[in-house]
């Protein structure tokens, strides 16, 4: 990726980041394009809101100490404590906010970037968070100072890409108070799903204290029947293995939360297969599945929908700015175009796919973002390879995100529907962009429960029948010794690939299914499901095309192995 002289952009991904940005900024009116790139051609270079008389995101403008300035400049100044006393003087709101990493940097690198009234400014890097946060402080003040000694940013005198444009937002409550959430309670789920998730985290907490530092990201699946919302798979993480690909299964690789809420949920979903295969009536009535005749694959009861909870915006795309109100230099159209692409958490750091600042070539396992990957569901289905042997695919109605921080959830929008728009006709039989009500709801998780230093990689697994809670060490991908649950010496999780293949073959069985016991290998057994591997192959191809980057798969190694 580069940028030729004059700022035109090279490369295959803009024109998918055009097309975002014609859904989602417009330009304010009577403003003129001086510039158009032909890849970024729906991104004007519109660089000042008319609404800021300082060209710089709603800051007021009064008097500037200039002896606050002078003492920055000869470095008496520390530049996080020059923006926050900057902040007092002009009474805007700053805020520094962790991000993901941009640009040709190798090593792996902390990132922050300053926010001042809802204006995202340049990512700064750090080999640790001070450092990232001061280097994210000069970068903002690089930018302010300027408009406040009252220099004119000129277009004339930009060098590099064209900014973003400024977006016109309505005025709301919200832009009084910046950072206080508005919640959409039209729909009762809303407030249902978070109570029922708080609820559970309550009883699990008090019955297990210890584990209770294991909460701060959490995920949960929630079902919704004419009986009322009733948690059914929950997990908590931050997380993947540091460890290598190994060839028995064993090791979970990625253990952030909504990942292992997910496999959690997988082994509610088995259960109810083996219900439903029960031969049993009364079982079979038990089970949340129902059968078409014709095809034989199993749905969920036409009463039945399930929904998503997330405390925390998941990493990746979905956290890109939700207010793009930009000024000048703030930031560049190809770091937004990063962060809407795909990306990889490599031991729960997060970075683009067109970053080098990972390195898949080595012994390291990286796993692609939460957000790229509940994109993926939202169109092969919750389900995966394996269950979809017996299920068609199996979406969320609505994901509802519980984080406190959270003005709105374009982000998510962005990257879970607006990504894949247009691949529908190209799938096969039963698979779909299922667009899921994603709204901002209160928080489920009560304040405290700090991570100890001995727990800070820790994460806990449940779901609906389980006796006990498991926790999982992420960085290692098996059990801890201290968990309520073990299921053996060798620590190998009940979310692992090798759990999943043997409750799979138990339903293969009851079902009478002789051409999928007769598979060899776990990755035998995936193959096998050619629909869902078509419906995989698009996607991937889809997104690549589109100019999100290509789909980081785990070396085969990890799938070849047998019961």
């Amino acid at each position: 990726m580069a940028w030729t002289r004059g700022g035109s952009f090279r490369g295959s991904r803009g024109a998918s980041f055009a097309q975002i940005l014609k859904k989602n900024i417009c330009a304010p009116p009577g403003l003129a394009v001086a510039y158009v790139s032909p890849a970024v051609s729906e991104v004007n270079k519109n660089l000042f809101d008319p609404a800021c008389n300082t060209n710089c995101g709603g800051i007021r403008s009064k008097s500037i100490p200039q002896e606050l300035i002078d003492r920055y400049k000869r470095g008496e100044t520390h530049a996080v404590s020059a923006l926050y006393q900057l902040s007092q003087v002009l009474q805007f709101q700053v805020e520094l906010k962790e991000t993901v990493t941009t640009g040709n940097i190798p090593g792996f690198y902390f990132a922050f970037c300053v926010v001042i009234d809802g204006v995202k400014y340049k990512t700064g890097m750090g080999i640790n968070k001070k450092e990232a946060r001061a280097s994210a402080a000069q970068l903002a003040l690089e930018d302010l100072l300027p408009t406040l000694d009252g220099d004119s940013l000129l277009p004339e005198a930009l060098d590099g890409p064209p900014p973003l444009p400024v977006k016109e937002s309505q005025s709301t409550g919200s832009e009084i108070h910046p950072r206080r959430t508005i919640y959409e309670r039209q729909n009762p789920i809303n407030e249902h799903v978070p109570q029922a998730v708080r609820e559970l985290l309550s009883k699990l907490m008090d019955s297990y204290p210890e584990v209770s530092a294991c909460r701060s990201t959490v995920a949960a699946f929630i079902t919704q029947s004419p009986s009322g919302c009733e948690v059914v798979a929950i997990g908590t993480g931050n997380y993947n293995t540091k460890e290598s690909a190994t060839p028995n299964g064993r090791v979970l690789h990625d253990s952030h939360a909504v990942v292992t809420a997910r496999r959690s949920l997988m082994r509610y979903l088995y259960r109810h297969l083996l219900l439903f295969f029960s031969k049993n009536r009364s079982l079979e009535e038990k089970s949340m599945f129902q059968q078409d005749k014709n095809t034989k694959l199993l749905s969920l009861k036409s009463n039945t929908t399930l929904h998503l909870y997330m405390n925390q915006m998941p990493k990746g795309a979905a956290q890109i700015p939700s207010n793009l109100r930009l000024n000048p230099l703030s930031i560049s159209a190809w770091e937004v175009n990063n962060q809407i692409s795909l990306h990889v958490t490599v031991e729960g750091k997060v970075f683009s796919v067109f970053s080098p600042t990972f390195d898949q070539a080595a012994s390291r396992v990286v796993s692609m973002s939460a957000s790229d990957k509940i994109t993926q569901w939202q169109v092969l289905g919750f389900q995966g390879a394996l269950l979809s042997h017996f299920t068609e695919p199996i979406y969320v109605s609505s994901i509802l995100v519980g984080d406190v921080s959270c003005c709105d959830v374009r982000g998510m929008e962005i990257a879970v529907n607006q990504r894949v728009d247009g691949i529908t006709p190209r799938l096969p039989m039963y698979y779909c962009v299922y667009r899921p009500h994603i709204s901002l709801v209160p928080t489920a998780c009560p304040e405290g429960g700090a991570n100890t230093n001995a727990q800070w990689s820790h994460g806990i697994n449940w779901s609906q029948g389980d006796v006990s809670l498991e926790v999982v060490d992420g960085l290692e991908g098996k059990t801890v010794e201290a968990s309520p649950f073990k299921s053996g010496p060798a620590l190998a999780s009940r979310l692992c690939k090798a759990a999943m293949l043997s409750r799979f073959n138990l339903v293969a069985q009851e079902a009478s299914r002789r051409d999928l016991l007769a598979t060899v290998s776990y990755r035998e057994a995936k193959m096998m499901a050619k629909p869902y591997q078509e419906a995989k192959s698009v996607l991937r191809s889809y997104l690549a095309q589109q100019g999100y980057g290509s789909w980081v798969a785990k070396p085969p190694v990890s799938d070849h192995f047998s019961m």
